[in-house]
């Protein structure tokens, strides 16, 4: 049986941002503006500041006004909404990301809502919610995990993804319920399953795209997987790595990836799939929302 491709996030999220270096470039121009994006991290989770400084990095490397702002973990609510408030109102920043978790005392919701739809980066705000689920996907700030697993599924299957199966595993409102909302929008057939779905390798197995977002180490096993289906592996999931030394980890996704390769058309790996992805739509909505707040013409979608 021929293994699956293996879908290169890396590589193209790399040409998404070259894309997007070129387009900020037009825009320093055009309006004398650099797409301006502020982080705030609250507290040292590591896994945290590995995604902050990879999205630093990235903003950087496109030519965008990069801010971080690294807060104590126990700053108060007060102040991390001040900040917020403070980024709300500040011209020069254009997308506002407030890196999640948050503290137990910082009532995420609260400060999630305060962020200006506009500068909304995440597309975690109810308005952008609210515009995605109603089909307005024009006017919304996308999530960047389900933007960026569109991308890898029109480029690998090309750009009409009218008719297919879709099975999203995972029902969360970062990646299943806008993943499922970009999906409808594509004129898919979806289905949203979850770890409680009956019969779930059936489910599964009727579908032209798997989109695994679950959270659950290597859940979806490789005979759930339709033969030449395409699989976007949206899991991070650490455990444990004896065979690299004692307390060692390594990264897997919510597919058991070597199982899945077997039955796969394509696949994401874990890491070096989607991930690579998020970030390059991160850039993608920090560019469309300067264009927006500078009253800019918009240019064609990146997806």
């Amino acid at each position: 049986m021929p293994q699956a491709q293996i879908i290169d996030g890396k590589a193209i999220a790399e040409s998404v941002r070259d894309e997007i270096t070129q387009r900020a470039a037009k825009l320093l121009e055009e309006s004398g503006k650099q797409p301006g994006l502020a982080v705030v991290l609250v507290g040292e989770d590591p896994a945290s500041q590995v995604y902050v400084r990879n999205k630093d990095r990235a903003a950087e490397a496109c030519g965008f006004h990069s801010v971080k702002h690294a807060l104590a973990a126990d700053t108060s609510e007060t102040d991390v909404l001040s900040l917020v408030e403070q980024l709300n109102n500040d011209p020069d920043i254009h997308g506002i990301l407030v890196q999640l978790p948050l503290p137990d005392h910082i009532d995420e919701s609260k400060v999630l809502r305060l962020i200006r739809p506009e500068k909304d980066v995440d597309g975690f705000h109810p308005v952008n919610v609210g515009l995605l689920t109603a089909g307005e996907r024009s006017s919304a700030l996308v999530p960047c995990t389900p933007a960026g697993s569109i991308v890898l599924l029109k480029r690998t299957l090309g750009n009409t993804l009218s008719g297919k199966n879709a099975v999203v595993v995972g029902r969360s409102n970062i990646v299943g319920k806008p993943m499922a909302s970009l999906l409808l929008q594509e004129s898919c057939t979806v289905t949203i399953a979850h770890s409680r779905t009956r019969d779930l390798p059936d489910v599964v197995k009727a579908a032209d795209i798997v989109v695994a977002a679950v959270g659950r180490p290597e859940m979806i096993k490789g005979d759930w997987i339709a033969p030449g289906a395409t699989v976007i592996d949206v899991g991070i999931n650490r455990v444990p790595a004896p065979e690299r030394g004692e307390g060692k980890m390594r990264l897997v996704g919510d597919v058991a990836f070597d199982e899945a390769v077997e039955y796969a058309g394509a696949i994401t790996p874990v890491p070096g799939g989607v991930g690579p992805m998020t970030i390059a739509m991160l850039m993608a909505n920090t560019l469309t929302a300067a264009r927006r707040l500078l009253d800019l013409p918009e240019e064609d979608p990146l997806f």
